[in-house]
């Protein structure tokens, strides 16, 4: 009785790998070669590009006055071509008014004894000593003295605006955590959107807790301060897993990718949207790290003044996130299901 001899080792692994592009082993170590500068310079002029060319940009300000007096003030400055946008006022009450609703970032008040500078340094301290450096300037070269008056101020235990600024990373990093979280621990539908709220709401309890009872560098209302950083975390959050729940495990980087790389730099929390190059500031603001910093800005030091437009940005992000939350997998079944075909007729062979 004979058998037939079993195939080689080789013949098998030859078998298996017939058909199959030979990966040339000598090519992989330009893979981190090319990726990792390029991830580098991408970097780089993200967060150093925006940093390098800080200056105003349409920045608003107003000037109050007597007409003639106000008008030359208001020409001066409009000559610095783009840096300002002039807003003009009856007298000093309306723009103080106009400095506390967030409308403008400074004013010029004209006055007989010489020029009057309104700032809110709670705004941004960097926009507050621009302000007062170029008007400061101005005033000298016109032989009089400049009075600065901080309408709103920063809080004493963060003049520079450091804390606040610095809040922006970790918020990012405790969104993206959460949406990559849910979705790598497998949760679906309903558990997911559940599990990102209650993550998001103990994020802005514990960051408020910290930055405004321990550190005291937010001064607002407390529970309002919690619901900023708690939706700012969720308008993360659910886009992470939201994108995942569309796309796979790789919606986690695309989403981690826009948030790091263009939301972070792009904020304007180290010194103003405004002060930023064009159109870096009006993306920043659509990104949640940008909305959340201005919105949390108009409730910690305004009252919540000029809250609605990056509020709005903040739920859309977290409603459309949650929506994919729960309807992405179901999306993504109906997608893989083969359609079942329509009953007819056989196509003819061909002969």
């Amino acid at each position: 009785m004979s058998t037939a001899a079993a195939p080689s080792a080789s013949s098998a692994s030859a078998a298996s790998g017939e058909g199959r592009p030979a990966r040339p082993a000598g090519l992989r170590p330009l893979l981190p070669l090319l990726l990792v500068p390029l991830l580098a310079a991408l970097a780089l002029w993200a967060f150093a590009w925006p940093a390098a060319r800080t200056a105003p940009n349409d920045l608003p300000l107003g000037v109050a006055g007597p007409a003639a007096q106000a008008d030359q003030v208001a020409e001066r400055l409009g000559a610095r071509d783009g840096a300002f946008e002039i807003h003009r006022y009856a007298d000093e009450a309306a723009a103080r008014d106009a400095v506390a609703d967030r409308t403008v970032y400074g004013a010029v008040v004209v006055t007989p004894q010489g020029p009057e500078l309104l700032t809110a340094s709670a705004g941004g301290p960097v926009v507050a000593q621009f302000l007062q450096q170029a008007v400061g300037a101005q005033a000298a070269a016109e032989g009089t003295a400049l009075r600065t008056v901080d309408v709103v101020p920063a809080p004493a235990a963060d003049p520079r605006g450091a804390a606040l600024g610095a809040s922006v990373l970790p918020l990012a990093l405790a969104g993206i955590a959460a949406g990559a979280l849910v979705t790598l621990l497998g949760l679906r539908g309903v558990r997911a959107a559940l599990t990102l709220l209650g993550a998001a709401a103990l994020v802005g309890v514990v960051g408020v807790a910290l930055a405004h009872s321990w550190l005291e560098v937010l001064t607002g209302n407390w529970w309002a301060e919690a619901g900023v950083l708690g939706l700012s975390t969720l308008a993360v959050g659910a886009a992470v897993a939201g994108c995942a729940a569309l796309l796979g495990p790789a919606g986690i980087g695309v989403v981690g990718f826009v948030v790091m790389f263009l939301g972070n730099p792009f904020s304007g929390a180290a010194s103003a949207p405004r002060m930023l190059p064009d159109p870096v500031g009006a993306i920043g603001q659509w990104l949640p790290p940008g909305a959340g910093t201005t919105l949390l800005r108009s409730v910690s030091f305004f009252d919540g003044a000029s809250a609605t437009g990056p509020l709005l940005t903040l739920t859309w992000w977290a409603a459309l996130g949650l929506g994919a939350v729960l309807l992405g997998p179901a999306l993504r079944n109906r997608a893989r299901t083969p359609q079942p075909t329509t009953p007819g007729r056989e196509p003819a062979l061909a002969g």
